[in-house]
C-alpha cells in the first residue's frame, strides 16, 4: 500500500470514528438547582447570578461574626474570602442603585477592615490562652510526627523473626487507633476552648460584630426584595446561617455540628402576602431538609466491633472499626433484620466500657450508648445493634457486634463482622 491510499484509508476511518461518536446518546449535562430555577421561571441568569453573590457574602460575613474563632491563624482563608467578597461587591459598581447603595454601604461601615480587627482580637485573645495556632495545623503536625514513628515501628515488628502474629495483630490495633486517640483529644479541648471563650470574645468585640450582622441583614433584605420582584417562590430559596439574629426569615430547620449550631431558612413573605406558586417542575426543591432523623441515618457511620472476644452476650474485648465502605450492604442487612430491645443494662452487655475500651463518634469523643437491641438477620443469625445518644458534634453512632465470639457467621455477613 503506498502513502496515498494509506492517508486515503486513515481518513475513511476517522469519518466512521465520528459517525459512531455522534450516533451515541450524549450525557445530559447537570444543572444547578439555581440553573433550573432561572430557566423554569424565565430569568435572567445575571439575576440568578448577583443573588448567589449576595448569598455567598451573607453566610460568610455571619459565620465570621458569629464563629470568628474559627478563623484564628488561617491567614490564606480568610484572604481567600475576603478578596472573594471584595470582588462581588466592586461587581456591584455597574448594576441597579440598590447594588450601588449595598456597596457604598459596604466601603462606609469599612467592612474587610472590621474582618481584619476582629481576626486580630480572636488571635490575641486565643494567645492569652496559650493557642497559638488553628485546629487544622495542629491535627496535621500530629498526624506528621505520630505516622512516621508508628511506620517504622510496625515495620520494625514485622522483621521480626518468629515473632507470634496473634501477639503482633493487638500491638498493630492499639497503633491504628493511637492517632486517632490523640486527634480526638485535640478536638474536644478546641471545641472547650471555644466553648469557654466565646462570650469573651463576643462581649469584647460586639461593636465590631454587630457591624457585620447590621450589614449581612442589609444585603438579606436587598435579596428578598428582589426575590419578590422577579416573583421567585421564596421558599425554593434555601441558605443556611450560624445565628438568628435577623428578621423576615423563615427557619425551616437546625442542626449543632460539632458544637456549632447551623439554621436552615428560607426567606418568609410580607405580611398579608400569598406565597407564589410553585410550577410543578421546581416541587422537588420543596421538600423539607431532614425530614426524619432516621432517614438522616442511612449514611456512612457504621462501626463494627471487630476482633470482639466474649460469650452468650457478654462482650470482654474489641477493636472499633468503620465500615463506611460496607454503609449500603449494612443498611440492607438492617432491612433485613427483625428488632427486639435489649432489657439488660448497657454495662452488664460490655462491663468494661470505658475510654481504654469505647466506641468512638468519628469526632473524637467516646459515644454514650442508650439503646441495645437484637437484630435477627432473615430468622438465621443474630447480632447486636448499639445506638450512641446524639453527640455534642451532631452524630450520632450506630455500632454492630456479634454476640459471641465462636458464633457461626454466614458467609454474606463475614465481610462486615470477620474482615
Amino acid at each position: 500500500m503506498n502513502e496515498t491510499e494509506y492517508k486515503k484509508d486513515l481518513k475513511a476511518e476517522e469519518s466512521e470514528n465520528r459517525e459512531e461518536e455522534e450516533k451515541k446518546p450524549k450525557k445530559p449535562v447537570k444543572k444547578t438547582q439555581g440553573q433550573i430555577i432561572q430557566e423554569t421561571l424565565g430569568l435572567n441568569p445575571e439575576d440568578i447570578e448577583n443573588i448567589e453573590k449576595k448569598l455567598f457574602m451573607v453566610r460568610f460575613l455571619d459565620y465570621f461574626g458569629e464563629e470568628t474563632l474559627d478563623f484564628i491563624f488561617k491567614d490564606n482563608y480568610i484572604k481567600q474570602y475576603t478578596a472573594q467578597t471584595t470582588a462581588h461587591i466592586n461587581s456591584f459598581s455597574t448594576g441597579s442603585e440598590e447594588d450601588k447603595l449595598l456597596k457604598n454601604s459596604f466601603e462606609s461601615k469599612k467592612i474587610i477592615e472590621v474582618i481584619q480587627n476582629l481576626k486580630i482580637k480572636a488571635e490575641e485573645l486565643a494567645i492569652s490562652k496559650g493557642v497559638t495556632t488553628s485546629m487544622d495545623k495542629r491535627l496535621r503536625r500530629l498526624t506528621l510526627i505520630i505516622s512516621l514513628p508508628l511506620f517504622a515501628v510496625i515495620i520494625g515488628l514485622m522483621f521480626i523473626p518468629d515473632l507470634n502474629m496473634f501477639f503482633l495483630f493487638p500491638v498493630l490495633c492499639i497503633f491504628c487507633m493511637l492517632p486517632q486517640l490523640l486527634k480526638g483529644s485535640i478536638v474536644r479541648k478546641w471545641f472547650a476552648f471555644k466553648e469557654q471563650n466565646k462570650n469573651q470574645m463576643y462581649t469584647e468585640n460586639r461593636e465590631d460584630i454587630m457591624v457585620l450582622k447590621s450589614y449581612a441583614t442589609e444585603v438579606l433584605e436587598n435579596v428578598r426584595s428582589k426575590l419578590i420582584e422577579l416573583r421567585v417562590p421564596l421558599q425554593l430559596i434555601k441558605f443556611v446561617l450560624h445565628s438568628r439574629d435577623y428578621e423576615n426569615l423563615q427557619l425551616i430547620n437546625q442542626r449543632n455540628i460539632r458544637g456549632t449550631m447551623q439554621y436552615y431558612y428560607t426567606f418568609g413573605y410580607p405580611p398579608g402576602m400569598e406565597p407564589f406558586p410553585i410550577p410543578a417542575e421546581l416541587q422537588q426543591y420543596q421538600q423539607p431538609i431532614f425530614p426524619e432523623k432516621k432517614a438522616e441515618k442511612a449514611e456512612k457511620n457504621f462501626i463494627v466491633l471487630t476482633e470482639m472476644k466474649g460469650k452468650e452476650g457478654i462482650i470482654t474485648y474489641f477493636v472499633p472499626t468503620l465500615k463506611d465502605a460496607l454503609a449500603d450492604k449494612i443498611n440492607n442487612v438492617l432491612n433485613n433484620s427483625e428488632f427486639r430491645k435489649v432489657t439488660d443494662d448497657f454495662k452488664t452487655i460490655i462491663p468494661k466500657y470505658a475510654e481504654n475500651l469505647a466506641i468512638y463518634c468519628k469526632c473524637g469523643e467516646i459515644a454514650e450508648i442508650t439503646n441495645v437491641q437484637i437484630c435477627n438477620w432473615k430468622n438465621e443469625f443474630e447480632f447486636y445493634l448499639f445506638e450512641g445518644e446524639e453527640c455534642k458534634c451532631g452524630e450520632t453512632v450506630y455500632a454492630l457486634s456479634l454476640m459471641d465470639e465462636s458464633s457461626d457467621v454466614p458467609e454474606e455477613l463475614k465481610e462486615i463482622f470477620l474482615n
